[in-house]
């Protein structure tokens, strides 16, 4: 499942509802906050900055100093959420230790929490009524479309049970009539669990300790790698890729797999955020 084919594809239908939105007076904006000059998150923002150029989507970045107090950071976001030229709000996590990220996000606008992690958001996704969904399990979901693959009456596994992917993806999977079953570390028989999967979807992140292996997917069976590990200079995901994708109809790789598609939903969120914003109900272009 090439995420990066089809993240290149949703760009450009993405890009023409931009352009469609500036020609009705709506100029799409997303804001990113970050604190701390943590290595990592400033190359994942430039390359969320840049995909927004690409498309057409203003950005503008604020950065904090990494000693910040939770009041600067606040009032950082109350700025941002009176401002009416900014469509969307993405605080870049992780935050230092120092600060309370629930409490940092939960005062982000629901109207314009393009990550969908508000507790707003998240009660809408349960509800089967969000609009703004995190922004990895809508990629997912995404590349489970795109390529046509049967999700009523299939057997799901996830393996990862946070609030950024397994819980919402839960509730993506469930309200399109899958079977889902979501494992931590704490289940028993993994493997028996995973040999089930229909759709297996993993995100733990800590290999080498932790790696979705041959024996543990069904001959046929979708796999869906969401991790990040940087191992060596490398980049890596759950999944022993080499054994896995014998067995496997269809799987991602890492990277190009989930990872551009979570970039390109984000600013999926942010149209649909300023579509909202400004009394436009329907996109002039189907999105993924």
């Amino acid at each position: 499942m090439d995420g990066k084919s089809v993240a290149a594809q949703t760009k450009q239908t993405l890009r023409e509802e931009a352009g469609y939105m500036k020609k009705v007076g709506v100029e799409p904006k997303i804001a990113t906050i970050l604190v701390g000059d943590d290595a990592p998150s400033k190359v994942y923002l430039a390359s969320k900055h840049r995909v927004a150029e690409e498309i057409g989507i203003k950005s503008e970045n604020h950065t904090l100093s990494g000693i910040a107090k939770e009041g600067e950071v606040a009032e950082l976001i109350d700025s941002l959420n009176a401002d009416p030229s900014v469509s969307g709000i993405l605080l870049q996590l992780p935050l230092p230790q120092h600060l309370d990220g629930r409490r940092m996000i939960e005062r982000i606008s629901p109207a314009k929490d393009v990550d969908g992690l508000t507790s707003q958001n998240m009660g809408r996704l349960v509800y089967g009524q969000a609009s703004l969904i995190p922004c990895t399990p809508r990629g997912v979901m995404g590349l489970l479309h795109f390529y046509k693959i049967p999700i009523a009456g299939q057997r799901a596994v996830i393996i990862n049970r946070s609030a950024l992917v397994g819980k919402p993806l839960f509730h993506l999977l469930l309200a399109e009539d899958a079977t889902v079953t979501v494992c931590h570390s704490k289940s028993r028989d993994l493997l028996g669990i995973t040999r089930q999967a229909d759709i297996l979807i993993s995100a733990v992140g800590r290999r080498p300790q932790f790696s979705v292996t041959r024996e543990m997917v069904r001959e046929g069976a979708v796999v869906i790698d969401v991790a990040m590990n940087r191992i060596a200079g490398k980049l890596i995901g759950d999944v022993d890729f080499e054994g896995v994708s014998a067995k496997a109809s269809y799987i991602t790789p890492v990277p190009g797999g989930v990872g551009p598609m979570t970039v390109i939903m984000l600013m999926e969120n942010t149209l649909v955020a300023a579509a909202k914003q400004n009394g436009l109900k329907e996109a002039s272009v189907p999105i993924l």
